[in-house]
């Protein structure tokens, strides 16, 4: 008697434990709100995407700050380092596997990537995703050639204080925001902040 007792408490235990994690992984995922319209917000811009902007000097997140620096790994174990890429153009994106907006932009980002002479790092939200395996796939199913870094316990997408995703921001060659999209980017939109960069 004692014996199922026990074995009820322990399997209760285990079915408490394996719902406890599958909510927790749920709330993660919850917690950036995926934006689902087409038309990305960019801040501070006109329809040209040509306004003027003031570099303040200051490590932040509005344009005219300069971008906070980070360092990740990509799913071979290299790291990179966005102060070493001071001297380029770079669009940071910050992205899901499981976000249909993500999924949307990635083959105009690849477009993008291949025409123009600019650095993308893709920042994955990697706690919000069931393994490495599916951003692995992801990678293939879409053919990606540019660095997708792993942002494993979301230090980076926190300091970037991310919602929604997916989140662009392109940073000219002294490391200075100059726009900052929330929402899907389609190739039209990527190329006018690259123009207006120049």
């Amino acid at each position: 008697m004692k014996k199922i007792v026990l074995a009820a408490v322990f399997t209760a235990l285990f079915g408490w434990a394996v719902f406890d994690l599958v909510s927790s992984q749920n709330e993660t995922k919850e917690e950036f709100v995926v934006q689902s319209n087409e038309k990305a917000i960019v801040s501070g811009q006109d329809a040209n995407m040509n306004t003027d902007y003031t570099n303040t000097g200051e490590v932040g997140l509005n344009e005219g700050n300069i971008a906070p620096d980070f360092t990740l790994t990509n799913l071979e174990g290299e790291t990179m380092t966005l102060s070493d890429f001071r001297g380029q153009k770079v669009m940071i994106n910050f992205w899901a596997t499981w976000c249909p907006p993500c999924r949307a932009e990635m083959p105009d980002m690849q477009t993008f990537y291949e025409e123009k002479d600019i650095e993308i790092l893709a920042v994955n939200l990697t706690q919000t995703e069931s393994g490495t395996d599916v951003v692995d796939e992801f990678i293939t199913d879409f053919e990606l050639t540019f660095p997708i870094l792993m942002d494993e316990e979301l230090e980076v997408s926190l300091d970037y204080q991310i919602r929604p995703i997916p989140t662009s921001f392109m940073v000219d060659e002294e490391g200075v925001i100059r726009y900052k999209a929330l929402g899907a980017l389609n190739y039209d939109l990527m190329l006018q902040a690259y123009e207006g960069m120049n």
